[in-house]
């Protein structure tokens, strides 16, 4: 069996990192399974060097298609102009995306229309909101996806209820979990915890990078504020990303607590996260990685795709006004936040379970009645 695995932005890596270490394990038992690594380009990242891959344990790809930049529809088209050459020039029995970038939608039509069978890694989550281009990217790759991966049953029950076959729909846990548990012992501080003379439970950690609370001056600025005036005196890390970077220097205001950061690296920024009083971010991914670590999480939007860090988990959903932020605030530093819960399955072995799945799926002969 030949699997060609997508990946379009840093968190795809790290998402589809165990499956990667899971297809070795099956090689070295003698199973017959091989894969193929295409990154498409979609996110051009300046951390995206070869010490990314090293820092991971993640093989470099076997080719990037460089389908950066552009309108959505414009990636989209070049994304799926190029994977279908690439596929043409590789063959392969399965295209395996994760996630829900405009990569996983764009190789899944592509494999469907070549008659290659899709596999999901992160199916069935839902936002409800289809403003957000990520969401119609799941609703898209799940409507013409033979294989489903969830993270959680309440993913697998929304696929079950939109009509997909309950015998494709496979309730395995979370990549993302597994990367994070393969790699906490090799945590790191990154160099302003020294800077910032840090120390464990007494800073907070922030991250902002959504349009509907970066892309408005006023809108940022205000939630910067409210953060800076009701942290009890904890200073705040901001790894900034470029793009919002531009933003901040449009604020016409100082901060006392907050400091801003270059963006980090992963065993860096999980680091911070792991030691830190609370985080508070507009980020899917980070909400997962606090509620395994049991981090207080506070997440500036008014919808989410992982319910499950709010109903079992640390995180709490509090829309974009920067005003729900004091109260969040004040029943954080009251010793009012709740404890949480690890989701059933983020125990680090999701990717030995995906790979198990398919291989039977795809290897174990049809019997013929005759």
């Amino acid at each position: 069996m030949h699997i060609t695995l997508i990946a379009g932005a840093r968190p795809n890596f790290m998402k589809i990192a165990s499956v990667i270490e899971a297809i070795h394990e099956a090689q070295a038992t003698g199973q017959s399974v091989d894969y193929r690594l295409v990154h498409t380009g979609q996110h051009f990242d300046e951390q995206m060097s070869a010490s990314f891959f090293a820092e991971l344990h993640i093989p470099e790809p076997h080719i990037n298609l460089e389908c950066g930049g552009g309108t959505q529809a414009q990636q989209t088209a070049n994304i799926m102009v190029r994977f279908e050459a690439d596929l043409h020039q590789h063959p392969t029995d399965l295209v395996l995306v994760v996630g829900d970038v405009t990569s996983t939608m764009a190789c899944a039509i592509v494999a469907k229309k070549l008659g290659i069978k899709v596999a999901h890694v992160e199916a069935g989550i839902r936002s409800g909101d289809r403003l957000m281009p990520e969401e119609i990217n799941r609703l898209v790759t799940d409507s013409i996806t033979d294989f489903f991966f969830t993270t959680t049953q309440a993913a697998s029950d929304e696929l079950k209820r939109s009509g997909m076959f309950p015998g494709h729909i496979f309730w395995v846990g979370n990549t993302m979990i597994d990367t994070l548990i393969r790699n906490q012992s090799r945590l790191v501080a990154p160099a302003c915890y020294a800077q910032q003379n840090l120390a464990p439970q007494q800073y907070i950690v922030l991250t902002l990078h959504r349009p509907s609370n970066v892309d408005d001056v006023n809108q940022l600025a205000s939630i910067l504020q409210t953060i800076d005036q009701h942290t009890n005196g904890l200073p705040v890390l901001f790894p900034v990303h470029p793009r919002t970077q531009k933003i901040i220097e449009n604020i016409n205001l100082t901060f006392k607590h907050i400091h801003f950061t270059a963006p980090l690296r992963y065993l860096e920024f999980n680091y911070l996260v792991a030691n830190s009083k609370a985080v508070i971010t507009d980020s899917g991914g980070i909400t997962e990685e606090t509620t395994f670590l049991g981090i207080p999480c506070m997440t500036m939007r008014n919808s989410t795709e992982r319910p499950e860090t709010c109903t079992l988990g640390t995180n709490e959903l509090l829309g974009t006004d920067a005003r729900a932020l004091k109260p969040a605030l004040l029943k954080l530093f009251a010793g009012n936040w709740k404890k949480g819960s690890i989701p059933p399955l983020w125990d680090g072995q999701t990717g030995n379970r995906i790979i198990h799945h398919l291989l039977k799926e795809l290897l174990t002969p049809i019997n013929v009645i005759s």
